[in-house]
């Protein structure tokens, strides 16, 4: 059972989501042999209940949803002290360099804890994560009346058509070379095209051997 401290919260997941770095720790390639720690628990995209928490945890309680930031920072550092936490130079990446979510329980610093609204369903409280990095991504421009390329029909680049629409934007059009993807992003509306059409990429691959 993972320890918590006076600033830590205890959380009981309901539901985990499998990321693609999920996907490299399993096939173990390069990255992950190089990152991962042998036997650790993975998994960061999850919705779980508050089941215990430290002492000096005073806003959130027993029984009430959660999610949480998988980026551990140490708080301390240069880049942290000055309100850039994103850029921490000591960071510990939750199920890659400290247990995870594919766990009956999670032990995570109270900072770092989401409270989740009742009215949202575990399926999609659980994929806050990628859907926060669409939100991040697709904001950051102002999207109202201009014409979006997506370049990229995974579960981010899916995620940011819906984003896209709801800013306002004119016309939205997705990319990538998997067929398969590019059916599940044309459900969401825009028109999705091949990066490389089947006799272009040929080629393509020819000259480039």
């Amino acid at each position: 059972m993972p320890t918590i401290g006076d600033r830590d919260v205890l959380i009981r997941i309901q539901k985990a989501a499998i990321c693609g770095t999920d996907v490299h720790i399993w096939k173990w390639d390069e990255w992950a042999a190089k990152t991962v720690p042998l036997g650790l628990t993975v998994g960061h995209e999850y919705v779980g209940v508050v089941e215990d928490f430290g002492r000096e945890v005073t806003h959130l309680r027993k029984g009430q949803r959660v999610s949480g930031e998988g980026h551990i920072v140490c708080g301390h550092c240069r880049n942290c002290r000055a309100g850039r936490r994103h850029l921490c130079a000591h960071t510990l990446g939750v199920g890659i360099h400290r247990p995870g979510a594919f766990a009956e329980l999670l032990s995570l610093p109270m900072e770092n804890v989401v409270p989740i609204p009742d009215d949202i369903p575990d399926d999609v409280a659980a994929i806050f994560d990628p859907l926060g990095n669409a939100v991040h991504t697709a904001l950051s421009f102002d999207l109202v009346g201009e014409d979006v390329l997506i370049t990229g029909a995974g579960p981010i680049g899916i995620m940011s058509i819906a984003i896209a629409k709801a800013a306002g934007a004119r016309k939205i059009i997705i990319t990538d070379v998997n067929p398969w993807r590019l059916e599940l992003a044309r459900k969401l509306g825009p028109p999705a095209r091949s990066m490389f059409p089947r006799k272009t990429s040929k080629r393509f691959n020819a000259n480039s051997a």
